[in-house]
């Protein structure tokens, strides 16, 4: 019997990156990395990984992937897969899009990794669909191919954010000015979020507290909002988490549509494990199901947020695996 593999797995985002070394299903080693810390990924490699060389590696990237070259979409990174293999003596490395191995990283999810928005009626082998905010927003599906799920990339969230109701339409308004483009990773992001808040302190109904202000200058601004809104009952910070709750919903309905999701619809990221209690109280699925004639359609698609947070890191090893197996 041939010796287990050992494999090199990356979770890549404009935040951070997280990177695995394994062997038969043991974690030999993992770490968390500050992305913007480094100049790009092989500096990285080559401080997680010292002497150790992986039978083959593979990368969730967040940006567009072609061929065997990729663009981080929130950092000044170019990654090349033949230069890291070449680098670090890797047989096989291959890049995907972060939410093709968020969708890779579905399968090996624990039942206690879930959490249940709405039960549905899934369709054994029907489509899944998988979003989630973070520092941007990603998108991505999966397809049935005779003895498993392929996942695809989208780059769905860069497409037009249409306005559901007026509040939304200012908001649209407001953003338009500042980004020519206002897309739906300009309203469902952290950075987004921070906008909505924004955008709602100079509409002026409700006051900004003297400590939100401040908490807003000193750390994360999405994370000080989820914080004063879900713990301080502030009353602006969850005004602002509410609309970005609705948009998120109606986006999400927008993708389970579009590929018609009768598998299921996964919200992932890392935003939503933290705001799991407003994920709950019914605005989110409000807007999900807000489809007109097809709400009942809707109703039908089980929709989970993930709540663990390495589902993308889970899912690169297991591509990585796959590779190595092919290439045996």
């Amino acid at each position: 019997m041939a010796p287990p593999k050992t494999l090199l797995a990356g979770d890549l985002g404009g935040t951070k990156t997280w990177l695995r070394l394994s062997c038969g299903g043991e974690v030999l080693r993992e770490q968390r990395y500050d992305s913007a810390a480094f100049d790009g990924l092989i500096p990285m490699i080559a401080d997680f990984l010292g002497d150790s060389v992986p039978t083959a590696a593979c990368f969730g990237v967040a940006g567009p992937v072609r061929g065997a070259t990729a663009q981080i979409t929130n950092l000044p990174w170019r990654i090349d897969a033949g230069e890291i293999a070449t680098r670090f003596a890797i047989p096989h490395v291959s890049l995907i899009n972060d939410f093709q191995a968020v969708a890779y990283g579905i399968e090996a999810l624990a039942a206690a990794d879930l959490l249940t928005l709405q039960a549905g009626q899934p369709q054994p082998q029907g489509p899944r669909a998988v979003i989630g905010a973070g520092t941007g927003l990603g998108e991505g599906y999966l397809v049935w191919q005779g003895e498993h799920y392929q996942a695809l990339p989208s780059e769905g969230s860069h497409a037009d954010f249409a306005p559901a109701d007026e509040i939304q339409a200012e908001l649209w308004r407001w953003l338009a000015p500042r980004y020519g483009h206002v897309s739906w990773e300009r309203v469902v992001s952290g950075p987004g979020l921070a906008d909505i808040y924004g955008f709602l302190r100079e509409r002026g109904e409700l006051p900004e507290s003297p400590q939100l202000a401040a908490a807003l200058q000193s750390g994360d601004p999405s994370a000080a909002i989820s914080e004063y809104a879900l713990q301080h009952g502030d009353a602006l910070a969850g005004a602002a988490l509410d609309l970005f709750v609705a948009a998120y919903g109606a986006e999400a309905g927008n993708l389970a549509l579009k590929i018609l999701a009768t598998g299921g619809l996964y919200v992932a990221g890392g935003i939503a494990p933290k705001i799991a209690e407003r994920m709950q109280t019914g605005g989110f699925l409000r807007a999900f199901l807000a489809k007109g004639r097809f709400a009942g359609l809707l109703a039908t698609i089980p929709v989970q947020v993930v709540l663990n947070p390495q589902v993308g890191l889970l899912g690169a090893e297991r591509m990585a695996g796959r590779k190595a197996v092919l290439s045996a």
